[in-house]
C-alpha cells in the first residue's frame, strides 16, 4: 500500500513539474483586429419637452405630443422594438429672479431606424409631429457580428505575427498556442448632433455617417522551442 501511495505522489510530482515546465517555457503577447465599417443603420436620441404654468396642462400636452410621434413612426413602418421610451421626467422650475414658477415635463424616446435611407424623411416628420429636443445620433451596422468576427481573426493573426517576431532574434520558434483570452472588443461608431432644418427638399443631406471603427483584443500564449 505504502508503494503505491509513493507511486502516485511520484507521478503526481512528475505531472506538475511538466506543466510548470510547459507554463514556463511559453511566450504571451497581445494581439488587436481593426474593421473600418460603413454604418447602415441609425438610432436618434430624441426628448419631447413641454413646460407651462399649470402642472395638468403640461403633462397632458407631452402625453399628447408622444402619442403623435409613436402613431407617426408605425405608420411610417418603424416597428416596436426599435421605439423605446428611455426615460419619462416632471419637474418645477424656478426662476430665483422672476421667482416665477414653471412645470417642466420630459420624455426621452430613442428610435432605431434599419435603414439610413430613412432618416431625412423621418426626422422632419418628428419635428412636423412636436418633436422639440435631438440628443444626437447614433450610426451601427446590421452586420456587426459579422465584422467582429473579421476583426477577431485579425487580432489572433497579429498575435501570432508578435510572437513570431518576438523570438527570431533568439533563433527560437512558437508552437501551439495553450492559452487564449479575449480583452472584449469595441465599436466606435461617428456621433454627430443633427441639424434640425425644415427644408422638405427629398434630397437634403443633414447627416454624414462616415465610418465605425470595429476593435478586438486578445491575449495568446505560445509554447517557445
Amino acid at each position: 500500500m505504502k508503494k503505491l501511495v509513493l507511486l502516485l505522489a511520484v507521478i503526481t510530482s512528475m505531472g506538475i513539474s511538466a506543466q510548470n515546465s510547459t507554463e514556463r517555457n511559453t511566450v504571451s503577447v497581445s494581439g488587436e483586429g481593426n474593421v473600418m465599417v460603413v454604418p447602415d443603420m441609425v438610432t436618434i436620441n430624441s426628448r419631447i419637452e413641454t413646460e407651462g404654468l399649470d402642472a395638468e396642462a403640461v403633462k397632458k400636452e407631452n402625453d399628447k405630443i408622444a402619442n403623435k410621434i409613436f402613431k407617426y413612426l408605425k405608420s411610417k413602418g418603424v416597428v416596436e422594438k426599435n421605439i423605446q421610451t428611455e426615460y419619462v421626467n416632471f419637474n418645477k422650475r424656478v426662476d430665483y429672479n422672476t421667482k416665477e414658477e414653471t412645470f417642466v415635463a420630459n420624455q426621452a424616446i430613442s428610435i432605431k431606424l434599419e435603414d439610413l435611407k430613412d432618416y431625412e424623411e423621418i426626422m422632419q416628420g418628428l419635428l412636423k409631429n412636436g418633436l422639440n429636443r435631438i440628443n444626437g445620433v447614433e450610426f451601427s451596422s446590421s452586420k456587426i457580428g459579422e465584422y467582429q468576427k473579421e476583426a477577431r481573426k485579425k487580432a489572433v493573426l497579429d498575435a501570432k505575427k508578435k510572437a513570431e517576431d518576438l523570438v527570431a532574434p533568439l533563433d527560437q520558434k512558437i508552437g501551439k498556442a495553450v492559452m487564449i483570452s479575449e480583452n472584449g472588443g469595441n465599436s466606435y461608431p461617428v456621433l454627430r448632433m443633427a441639424e434640425m432644418k425644415s427644408s422638405s427638399q427629398s434630397d437634403q443631406q443633414t447627416i454624414a455617417p462616415g465610418e465605425m471603427e470595429v476593435s478586438i483584443n486578445v491575449n495568446i500564449s505560445f509554447q517557445l522551442f
